[in-house]
């Protein structure tokens, strides 16, 4: 009887640890799912992944490609901006693009010098705006463009390709510049750094149809230690995202892991095959449910890190179509895509409306939702500290 009371008692302990446990843990979860992937990064990195991680499911940061560099009928007019001009406010997080930075140019692939972009980026961090950069590089095996897709570009710049050394200098060149960013305090702003984006797709040199899987998570590795390690900046939060994508499956084949990952996130438009709006609103919700759980079990960001839909010819778009479906989501901020107005071949590219447009009215009724967030209240937020 006294051995069978003692397997009794031993048992209902157990029983009572393991039903408190989880409590108990939770905290430290929750601390550790707030960590930034790099050990070591600055204080205002690490306050920012923290910040955007509390933003899980209860606000959405709205965002603008080249917001302060031009926009429909106007470019480099201080202070100006297509959503302010709307709203009375600028975007929460800005997006800038790096492409050319490589070949040692003084301006990016879309015309817009490094120095103003310096500046601009400034600016944004002193209102307490997030920025975000992608990079459009070249093909480093061929010398074409990003979207000169032939294969092999991937594997010869990994260690022990014939472009690796190449490429390492063109990874200088990006260190060189992400170095100069600095708050007034003399503090590195931190960035969002997104590389190799829509690598689901065919169309860039680093798409899936260009290299193998494990190509690309070595390149990763290789991109992100490098500028980590050898060139010691520790202001990144590093974002991976794909184009559409049918599974979580498809998503993170190509994922290079936790330890060198902060956001999660996908591009999309309403266009082509899209265009419909009840055929978008399918696939947009369900790729963003398919993100909100990857991110959530990898402890990850959720974003939508670019969408777009071009001149936006439905008024009611932003508060029928596009808020709707995101509104239940866990995604925590929504870069639209540039403003770069009417082209030469007399077609117009602007992805938010500017005074005048059709859906201008809809996407000022769209701004006034509590969960959308632009630059007045995301200062609140001290979303550095």
């Amino acid at each position: 009887m006294k051995n069978n009371f003692g397997d009794h008692e031993c048992y209902m302990k157990m029983k009572y640890l393991l039903h408190f446990l989880p409590i108990l843990f939770f905290p430290f979860r929750s601390l550790f799912a707030q960590a930034c992937s790099d050990q070591q990064a600055t204080a205002e990195t690490k306050a920012l992944y923290k910040n955007l991680y509390s933003l899980i499911g209860k606000n959405i940061l709205f965002g603008h490609q080249d917001d302060p560099c031009y926009g429909v009928g106007w470019k480099y007019i201080q202070g100006r901006s297509d959503i302010r001009d709307l709203t009375g406010e600028y975007p929460a997080i800005y997006g800038f693009d790096l492409g050319r930075i490589e070949l040692g140019w003084a301006h990016n692939l879309d015309s817009v010098p490094f120095e103003k972009t310096k500046s601009f980026i400034r600016d944004a961090y002193e209102r307490g705006g997030v920025i975000t950069l992608s990079w459009h590089l070249n093909n480093p095996l061929t010398g074409g463009t990003a979207w000169d897709n032939k294969p092999g570009a991937v594997a010869s710049i990994l260690p022990g390709g014939t472009k690796n050394a190449l490429y390492t200098s063109w990874l200088d060149r990006v260190a060189a510049f992400l170095g100069t960013l600095k708050g007034k305090n003399g503090e590195s702003i931190p960035i969002i750094l997104r590389l190799f984006h829509e690598l689901n797709g065919g169309w860039f040199w680093w798409g899936k149809d260009q290299c193998s899987p494990e190509e690309m998570k070595n390149l990763w590795r290789y991109s992100i230690l490098y500028l980590r390690t050898e060139k010691n900046l520790h202001n990144i939060l590093f974002a991976f995202n794909t184009d559409k994508f049918n599974s979580g499956t498809e998503y993170t084949e190509r994922y290079p892991g936790d330890d060198l990952i902060d956001i999660m996130g996908f591009d999309i438009y309403q266009a082509n095959i899209l265009r419909d709006n009840t055929a978008f609103i399918n696939l947009f919700g369900k790729d963003l449910s398919l993100l909100d759980s990857v991110a959530s079990s990898h402890h990850k960001i959720p974003a939508l890190t670019e969408f777009g839909y071009n001149e936006i010819p439905d008024s009611t778009w932003w508060t029928k179509v596009f808020f709707p479906t995101i509104e239940n989501h866990q995604m925590v901020y929504a870069l639209a895509w540039r403003n770069a107005g009417k082209k030469q071949s007399g077609n117009a590219e602007y992805y938010v409306p500017y005074p005048g447009a059709a859906s201008a009215p809809d996407f000022k009724k769209m701004s006034g939702y509590g969960k959308i967030l632009f630059e007045n209240r995301i200062k609140t937020k001290n979303i550095y500290k």
